[in-house]
């Protein structure tokens, strides 16, 4: 559970920082002040090691959730591999209080499914002396234990059974385990949950993802970080420089 006013602002906060020590030294922290969030979308996308997850994860921490992914009430850890910019970033936040909220860390997920089963093992003491038996946190995943769906199935469980609406979301490529077609039915589950009030924050490789209309775009880059449209994006014109003819790019690239 979250009640917190939805995100408006990030500001990076410089005073007696090293900028030559990681994470300080990321360009988007070095050449931006601050950055306003979008009330429904807000999409972070870039190069690998840009920063764009490290910022997500510094706002999710920051927001008070779990480092390595859940809701608020998750405080597990099984390696503490998290950044220090959690602490040196300030958010403000408008009126609409949500009631949900979830981090999704795409390479912690399995840890969190783990947890989850770890949090539902029977107390035997408990049951030896007939309580009624609590409900179960799976049951709000769909009942059925994520180890034994397949990696999008669980995904897609997380999506459509857990989050609730009126939610501040924190996704972090949640494509990593979707189909094409599942990316496209995620656009239809996101913006169901948008007209339920709910807010994200998204750092993606999807350019299904990146198309939903409306949404501010953020692209990471050694030059810092940008506000740009969909197909001003790297990712946009690689995709459509591939698709206009994907046979010639390949000869190009294996040199045959």
């Amino acid at each position: 559970m979250i009640s917190r006013g939805e995100l408006k602002d990030v500001y990076f906060n410089k005073e007696n920082i090293d900028t030559n020590v990681f994470p300080f030294s990321l360009p988007f922290f070095r050449h931006a002040d601050k950055l306003t969030i979008h009330p429904k979308m807000t999409f972070f996308v870039g190069e690998n090691g840009t920063g764009k997850s490290t910022l997500l994860e510094a706002i999710a921490v920051a927001s008070g959730f779990n480092p390595e992914g859940g809701t608020v009430n998750f405080n597990f850890g099984t390696r503490q591999s998290h950044s220090a910019l959690h602490r040196h970033i300030t958010t403000s936040r408008g009126i609409h209080r949500h009631t949900d909220g979830f981090f999704l860390r795409s390479e912690s997920f399995f840890n969190l499914a783990t947890e989850i089963e770890n949090l539902d093992i029977e107390d035997p003491e408990l049951k030896n002396l007939n309580f009624p038996e609590p409900p179960k946190i799976m049951d709000a995943y769909g009942g059925v234990s994520l180890h034994e769906q397949s990696h999008g199935e669980s995904f897609w469980s997380l999506f459509i059974k857990r989050f609730a609406g009126n939610g501040f979301y924190i996704l972090d490529e949640p494509e990593a385990a979707l189909s094409v077609t599942r990316q496209m039915a995620m656009l239809v589950r996101m913006h169901e949950l948008i007209d339920d009030n709910s807010q994200f924050v998204i750092a993606t490789h999807s350019p299904i993802l990146l198309a939903y209309p409306g949404a501010l775009i953020y692209e990471f880059s050694e030059l810092g970080v940008q506000k740009v449209s969909f197909e001003q994006t790297q990712l946009y014109q690689s995709y459509a420089s591939f698709f206009q003819d994907p046979s010639y790019i390949v000869k190009q690239l294996l040199n045959l």
